[in-house]
């Protein structure tokens, strides 16, 4: 437990974390590791209990959090839950924000950071920053992460110690709205190769090969990659708990890559393939069941 008296190691600023889900805990037990404080917040208490008895204190609302804090973290659902937490009855812009910065790790539709960020700005002062992650609940534990970032450069450069406590990589991609636009481009190349590792895990399996070794057959060829050493043996073995991330999660970012892509006359036939693969996992496995259960949907009855 992170010692109440400690001055944090790396300056004054008071830090919080708003959303406790797959990837806000344990990004959250990375910066009490790391010897910060850290104040929480989330909408069911429940999910905080571990954190505050790993250190953290809890806040009564998104307010209280801001109103006690330098620096506000966050990583929730969507833009919806996103605009909850800021502009509610208790959000965060209605404390005072003058020199506070908010960094969002949710992945959101650029023109909704822009807009939200904007809106914080001119209700309470706050700065803003749009960072999505990369590297999936794993990443989140093992605290080796990719965040790209959008916002001001002082700004990234004053978060950029506690980020690199949950992350390896954090990287500056441009003015607000930058870093989301980045994450879409992660999740085409994350989407599509889900898709098509499951598909050549399926085809192993069919022609009856052992799938399970496609990884250690492949490592160092030019098909070799990170997604291929992660996502085949647990497509293989049926292991979805807990979920590298949830179908609804990449459906949704896959929709806001055809979306974005309308609007910059920009070609996505692979994306857009991928997606509605994901919308056909999506009803037969459920929203919340892991992104990977979509090598489900090629299983045949014997």
């Amino acid at each position: 437990m992170a010692d109440a008296s400690k001055v944090n190691p790396q300056g004054v600023e008071r830090l919080g974390y708003l959303g406790l889900g797959l990837m806000g805990t344990p990004m959250t037990l990375r910066l009490l590791k790391a010897g910060y404080h850290v104040n929480v917040w989330n909408r069911s208490e429940g999910k905080a209990a571990p954190l505050i008895e790993a250190g953290a204190k809890r806040a009564d609302t998104p307010r209280d959090l801001l109103a006690n804090c330098d620096i506000v973290f966050m990583c929730v659902t969507d833009a919806a839950a996103v605009e909850e937490v800021i502009f509610g009855p208790v959000g965060l812009a209605t404390a005072p924000g003058a020199c506070k910065l908010v960094v969002d790790f949710s992945s959101i539709h650029p023109d909704a950071a822009r807009d939200l960020a904007a809106r914080l700005k001119g209700a309470n002062g706050a700065s803003w920053i749009d960072a999505p992650v990369s590297g999936g609940t794993k990443g989140a534990e093992e605290g080796t992460l990719a965040i790209m970032a959008g916002g001001e450069a002082a700004d990234i450069e004053r978060a950029r110690p506690y980020v690199l406590a949950m992350a390896r990589r954090f990287t500056h991609m441009g003015p607000t709205g930058a870093g989301q636009t980045t994450k879409l481009c992660n999740q085409v190349i994350v989407g599509c190769a889900m898709a098509v590792l499951a598909e050549a895990t399926r085809l192993a399996s069919n022609a009856g090969i052992d799938a399970s070794r496609l990884p250690e057959a492949l490592a160092g060829g030019f098909a070799d990659s990170i997604p291929l050493q992660l996502f085949v043996p647990r497509m293989v073995q049926g292991i979805h708990s807990p979920p590298l991330g949830h179908i609804a999660t990449m459906l949704k970012d896959l929709d806001t890559v055809a979306d974005v892509a309308q609007a910059t006359s920009t070609p996505v036939p692979m994306a857009t393939l991928a997606g509605q693969m994901f919308r056909l996992a999506k009803a037969a496995r459920g929203a919340d069941a892991d992104a990977l259960e979509i090598y489900k949907l090629s299983a045949t009855d014997h």
